[in-house]
């Protein structure tokens, strides 16, 4: 079977649907692989949701197992008003009843401004954000072992949470006596770095 050109208008018909199929066949495939393209897109997209979604439960656990885990610690800090702001004015009034209490002879003392504490080595404190109202001492002794009771005392009878850096001990006087004891520490608070 030979075709000639006298033959075209007799299949021209046949040739456009052929011609016509084959841009429709070209069309689906590209349709088709565009679609393709868009469900893997969709797909990936909500693989990344579900997996982000899937961590951030886990994480949710284990705050909730760390919150069960800590809560009483936090409660016993949040009763000792080391949570919070600074607690100065109670410092010094609790500092007043200790002075007369009698455990030491005298003593003085002065609290500087709060400052940002920072732990050594380095402590993640996750939302807590740490402070330290540093605070100085000039005790006057009979024996070192009023030094130990005075700071029973700041730890036991006061709010809050004293960290004592150093002591040092010396003579009062040339001639003996009393001690003099000069000690640097601080006042640590913790606060929600979100609270106002």
């Amino acid at each position: 079977m030979s075709f000639s050109a006298a033959d075209i208008p007799e299949i021209k018909w046949s040739l456009l649907a052929f011609g016509a199929s084959l841009v429709v066949a070209a069309g689906l495939i590209n349709v088709s692989a565009s679609y393709q393209r868009q469900a893997k897109q969709d797909r990936q997209t909500a693989q990344q949701l579900l997996t982000a979604a899937r961590e951030q439960l886990i994480a949710a656990q284990s705050d909730l197992e760390n919150m069960a885990t800590y809560q009483m610690e936090f409660q016993a800090l949040d009763a000792q008003k080391v949570i919070g702001n600074e607690q100065r004015l109670d410092w010094m009034e609790g500092l007043e009843k200790v002075r007369q209490q009698g455990h030491v002879l005298d003593f003085k003392y002065s609290i500087a401004p709060q400052q940002a504490y920072v732990p050594n080595p380095p402590l993640d404190t996750g939302n807590l954000a740490l402070n330290i109202s540093p605070m100085t001492l000039q005790i006057d002794l009979l024996h070192e072992e009023q030094l130990l009771h005075l700071f029973t005392a700041l730890n036991t009878r006061m709010p809050g949470w004293f960290m004592l850096e150093r002591c040092s001990l010396s003579p009062a006087n040339a001639q003996g006596g009393p001690l003099r004891a000069e000690c640097a520490g601080g006042w640590l608070t913790m606060k929600n770095r979100n609270a106002p």
